[in-house]
């Protein structure tokens, strides 16, 4: 069977549309219960970011899963990494997270968890497909699922994201911005910082429900490069809505992606001789990365676009570290998913350990010039196979001679394609992209 609804990274889409609304949305939960819940026991938690529409769908969801019999855990805004934790440490039957990551407010989504704080595999969102297709049900009165809230989970999750650094590390002495995205974060990442030690500059910590990723955040994150260079702060991190990736800033301002990241955390386990396996990128991992991996010795390997290609590679080939350039890494050393604030640690005991500063980390990664170009495209579309565009795409790959890339894909969350040109020359990259787009949007 075809799947119809989880895409990527769960359920996601337009609140209000097919397949975020309300209606489907009960029926989603009450299909997950029977699935999830070992046909209609145990307790599934259920955790949100800041959007408006997640008490909309927060009610729904807990409406189905108590048709379904089971009891729901509810965690209130919390990131997606810290309901993947504590799916685990309630020895819950599934976690799920309404949330729709690093897009708009207008956006929504729904993703889950297994009991182990893994995503789940393919095998099971394809079975909770095929239960939407049966009829709603209800069961008896008597077994209806219960929901109570769980009023410490915050607190809980603060304390796991301290763990994950070396106890009796400090940050005193850091001055850190913080933006949180007006995200799922807000409450707890500053705590995090400033418990921890460091003097702490919060931005994007107010939400509304209308303003979550809105000009900042990990997708935006100049605001808060500006605020590191204005109040003279050692670094700035910036967040996406729900938690899970994290971008940073350098005391000049200087952008540090995922892929610099990625090194930073990996150098620093090789060096210590702590680094299993492989380190896990993608197709978009700037070749810089991989070359400087391979000067450290360090084995590299892309997967497809998407974390949870990251995570299945870096199961298969007992690997401890992968992520994406948009900031989300994944430490199996650590934790069972991308979690931003976990990553954002690793960086900061790295740079309090040697005693350097965040530029000196990442000098020993070249990146190459990277130009990426975001397509709209129709809905349903696909204009990657034609003519024009592969032409396009062998016309510059002739061009760069063996020293650069393209990489073309559709964006797996939004009608776009995505182009992406690697070279040695910045001007001739962006050029070289802006000719593949254009062929894109004829083709559109």
């Amino acid at each position: 069977m075809t799947r119809r609804f989880f895409g990527t990274d769960g359920v996601r889409g337009r609140v209000g549309e097919q397949p975020m609304s309300a209606d489907f949305v009960l029926r989603l939960g009450q299909a997950a219960g029977r699935v999830l819940a070992e046909g209609g026991t145990g307790s599934v938690l259920i955790g949100k970011d800041t959007r408006i529409s997640g008490y909309m769908f927060e009610s729904a969801l807990q409406a189905g899963f108590s048709a379904a019999g089971v009891d729901v855990l509810l965690l209130g805004p919390m990131p997606t990494p810290g309901i993947a934790y504590l799916t685990k440490t309630f020895r819950a039957s599934a976690g799920v997270v309404i949330s729709a990551s690093h897009n708009p407010y207008d956006d929504n989504g729904v993703k889950f968890f297994a009991r182990s704080g893994h995503k789940l595999d393919d095998s099971v969102e394809q079975a909770i497909e095929e239960a939407l297709e049966e009829p709603f049900s209800t069961v008896d009165s008597a077994r209806l699922g219960k929901a109570e809230r769980i009023n410490d989970a915050q607190g809980r999750y603060i304390e796991f994201c301290k763990s994950t650094i070396e106890g009796g590390m400090s940050l005193r002495g850091l001055t850190v911005v913080v933006d949180c995205a007006h995200g799922a974060t807000y409450h707890i990442a500053p705590h995090v910082f400033r418990e921890l030690g460091a003097r702490v500059i919060p931005m994007g910590a107010d939400p509304s429900g209308l303003n979550i990723n809105d000009g900042c955040g990990s997708t935006h994150p100049e605001a808060m490069q500006r605020r590191v260079v204005e109040s003279g702060a050692d670094l700035g991190v910036a967040f996406d809505g729900d938690g899970d990736r994290v971008v940073m800033a350098d005391a000049a301002g200087r952008l540090v992606d995922g892929d610099e990241i990625l090194y930073v955390i990996a150098e620093a386990r090789a060096r210590r001789g702590q680094l299993a396996g492989p380190v896990v990128g993608t197709m978009m991992s700037n070749l810089g990365l991989e070359l400087a991996l391979q000067g450290l010795g360090v084995a590299f390997r892309r997967a497809a676009v998407g974390d949870r290609h990251v995570l299945e590679m870096l199961r298969g080939e007992q690997g401890m570290l992968g992520g994406e350039p948009s900031g989300h890494v994944i430490c199996l050393d650590r934790t069972s998913t991308g979690d931003g604030i976990v990553t954002a640690l690793q960086v900061l005991a790295v740079m309090v350990e040697r005693g350097v500063s965040l530029r000196e980390l990442v000098a020993g990664m070249h990146k190459l010039p990277q130009t990426m170009i975001n397509v709209p495209t129709p809905q349903g579309r696909d204009v990657i196979g034609v003519d024009g565009v592969t032409a396009a795409v062998r016309a510059v790959e002739d061009e760069l001679g063996g020293r650069g890339r393209v990489v073309l894909r559709p964006s797996g969350t939004e009608p776009l394609v995505r182009v992406m040109v690697e070279g040695e020359v910045p001007d001739i990259v962006a050029g070289y992209a802006e000719r593949i787009a254009e062929a894109v949007r004829r083709a559109g």
